[in-house]
């Protein structure tokens, strides 16, 4: 009988073992700072000439690893690997390939304060960021094992006389895994692992800013004994063999977490037909958001200011799923706004090696310049009322920003920005509020904060958004019970920890046989 999946708990620093545990794995990876990683192509690891070095966002001179990066060469090397063990990969039982994700996450569990760490060092996430990171990569394969087990168990049609009907999910192919610097050990590790359960081979192309927790990953898959080939480690810059990668005729699937931008190119150059190509690629996109919490006016108006401030500073602002928009209702607006910003003034920014500050860095200088460069747009459209400036200027800091009484076509309103910023808007009424809530080009994650049931009903079925939350902040997606993804410019609404997600690498073929 399968065990029931249950979500990973996450780790109490208040316990002074954990605190204690979490500081030794800290150590152990200060230790192993500036180490080099090689690429890894059929189990082979590779060195090359041209290398990228990965940066600590808190501490801008510290080198967290040196990455060898691929050119076209090993790019094409790493797809004529991927394509020749797909040949034995996809025979082996769909229950032993789960097994290899049980094992995965087994061993992520013994490690998990180790890469915590990591992600403290490289991404810049605080404890508990950090640790809810690694706590979602472990629900991914616990998940997805057990949703492999599921559609791999016979599927019955109904039967006609003389002959018997069955329904099967078989592999794709080669897929090509781009996984976001923003949450780069657990989308990373789900999106990988959701291809290889399923049968398929996969290209990983590590985000820049993040490879070396990539490569510690690695680490976990041979651990756990995932055949060589299965999974190849090919780091490089986008330019380089990104387009490379995607357009390439044995490339099945693309599965790719990342910018609206980058995500449509990828959806136009996967949608050429190559010469030799016999399939039609299939694109797996997540792209963003521009994200809003609807305040109404008959609410828990402290649990609207906790929800917004929770959503747009934790880890800076930088998830997909963050509130970049508060619209609230003209009756409750200056008693939500003086709270948010009471409460946002009272957070704290700094190097998150230790647990005393709220929230870290920004991801790198790119990100740093942007978001400051939004700032100074948003002094010029709304009011600034907490925030806006640098923080200290070790990393790559950004205090947690506020503005008031913006215009919703606002280009803070409407660009993702990606940031510790959220703009506040006043709705005249509840259809208002909705209205403004729709008015961007994405649909990933909202939120409605009333008690008012009409209200909540009403936005159930008009507020359009994949991930849809009432009386809660609008980011802390858990695996299985809140399957992610999003519409319009979002992208493909994959559903990613939910029941659907693993139908998307695979095909359904139908046998059936006369009696």
């Amino acid at each position: 009988m399968q065990v029931e999946f249950k979500n990973e708990a996450f780790t109490n620093f208040s316990l002074p073992e954990n605190k204690k545990a979490f500081e030794e794995a800290l150590a152990k990876v200060e230790s192993e700072l500036g180490r080099e990683y090689s690429l890894i192509i059929g189990g082979e690891r590779i060195t090359t000439e041209k290398k990228s070095s990965s940066f600590n966002p808190s501490n801008k001179e510290q080198v967290v690893g040196v990455v060898s990066q691929a050119d076209q060469a090993l790019a094409e090397k790493a797809i004529q690997t991927a394509a020749s063990t797909f040949e034995t990969w996809k025979k082996v039982p769909a229950q032993a390939r789960s097994r290899y994700l049980y094992k995965a996450a087994a061993i992520l569990r013994r490690r998990k304060h180790e890469f915590s760490a990591w992600l403290v060092k490289e991404a810049g996430k605080s404890w508990p960021e950090a640790d809810a990171d690694t706590a979602e990569a472990i629900d991914f394969m616990e998940y997805y094992a057990r949703q492999m087990d599921k559609l791999s168990q016979r599927h019955d049609l109904p039967r006609i006389p003389d002959e018997d009907n069955e329904l099967y999910y078989i592999p794709l192919g080669v897929g090509i895994v781009i996984p976001p610097w923003n949450f780069p050990l657990a989308i990373m590790a789900g999106m990988t692992t959701a291809a290889l359960v399923a049968g398929n081979t996969v290209v990983l192309k590590p985000a820049s800013t993040t490879p070396v927790i990539a490569a510690k990953f690695m680490e976990i898959l041979e651990d756990a004994g995932v055949p060589a080939g299965v999974v190849n480690f090919v780091p490089g810059s986008g330019s380089e063999i990104g387009d490379y990668l995607v357009e390439h005729n044995l490339t099945r699937f693309i599965s790719f977490t990342g910018s609206r931008d980058v995500g449509l190119r990828i959806n136009e150059l996967a949608a050429k037909h190559r010469p030799g190509q016999k399939w039609m690629k299939r694109l797996v996109a997540e792209m963003g958001g521009k994200d809003s919490i609807v305040v109404d006016n008959d609410c828990d108006l402290e649990l609207a200011a906790q929800s917004i401030v929770a959503s747009a500073f934790g880890f800076s602002g930088q998830k997909c799923s963050a509130c970049s928009r508060a619209i609230v209702h003209q009756d409750v607006y200056d008693q939500v706004l003086g709270r948010v910003v009471e409460l946002t003034k009272q957070l704290t920014v700094g190097d998150i090696r230790t647990n005393e500050f709220y929230t870290g860095p920004v991801v790198d200088e790119k990100a740093y310049n942007k978001i400051l460069e939004y700032i100074e747009i948003g002094k010029t459209e709304g009011k600034l009322v907490a925030g806006g400036e640098k923080g200290p200027e070790s990393g790559y800091f950004i205090m947690p920003t506020v503005f008031a009484d913006v215009d919703p076509q606002a280009r803070i309103m409407q660009e993702e920005i990606f940031g510790p910023v959220v703009a506040f808007t006043k709705a005249n009424d509840f259809d208002h509020a909705l209205e403004i809530a729709n008015n961007t080009e994405y649909g990933l994650t909202g939120a409605v904060i009333s008690r008012n049931r009409e209200n909540l009903e009403r936005a159930r079925e008009e507020f359009h958004a994949g991930n849809l939350y009432f009386n809660r902040k609008c980011t802390g997606a858990l695996v299985g019970v809140h399957p992610f993804g999003g519409f319009n410019m979002s992208g493909t609404d994959s559903k990613a920890g939910g029941p659907d997600y693993l139908l998307l690498f695979t095909q359904a073929k139908m046998v059936s046989e006369k009696l």
